[in-house]
């Protein structure tokens, strides 16, 4: 019996990489990945950002990031799944580079879908609430970068100082903020 060929009913060697069937919920391009996702990433990140600048680069960042280890092939809640992932990193990485540390965790119970409403966010009354604890010059900056959407020369003017000084007590002001938030009620 030696030298016989395998009968049809015997499996081939695992190769280490099996096959599957690809549903037909797939996208067909990057282009629809994008349409129809950016609007729940979006609203997510307006949601914990509560900043429409810092929202709409984290956005961008999100799918830059998603871009090359993405597969357009992957079913689309695996598509989700995945740039649900990398709004989570990249939200980290964010408040990392701001505050030095993370303070950003996603439910799992956020939506897939384009159902994000911004108006409904309480981002930011409890900016108001942080920003009524912080000195006044503190106060001052981060309304004016973060609420007012000025550029730091365009604070440094209205504050009458540098932008090196306005960089500075930006930064103080946002390390002072996280030790508010990070202290029990």
């Amino acid at each position: 019996m030696q030298g016989r060929a395998r009968s049809a009913r015997t499996a081939a060697p695992r190769t280490g990489r099996e096959l599957r069937v690809v549903s037909e919920d797939t996208y067909t391009d990057w282009h629809a990945v994008y349409q129809d996702n950016v609007g729940w990433v979006y609203g997510l990140m307006l949601a914990k950002v509560g900043n429409r600048a810092d929202a709409e680069d984290l956005t961008g960042e999100v799918f830059l990031a998603a871009l090359r280890p993405l597969r357009v092939s992957a079913s689309i809640p695996e598509v989700r799944a995945y740039l649900r992932a990398t709004a989570k990193s990249v939200l980290a990485q964010h408040w990392r580079r701001r505050l030095g540390c993370e303070i950003t965790t996603i439910d799992d119970d956020m939506p897939q879908a384009d159902t994000a409403d911004p108006e409904t966010s309480d981002a930011p009354e409890r900016a108001r609430a942080m920003l009524e604890q912080l000195p006044e010059r503190y106060r001052r900056i981060l309304e004016l970068r973060f609420l007012q959407g000025c550029s730091v020369r365009e604070a440094a003017a209205e504050l009458g100082i540098s932008a090196v000084n306005a960089r500075v007590l930006q930064h103080r002001a946002l390390r002072m903020a996280a030790q508010l938030e990070r202290k029990p009620r």
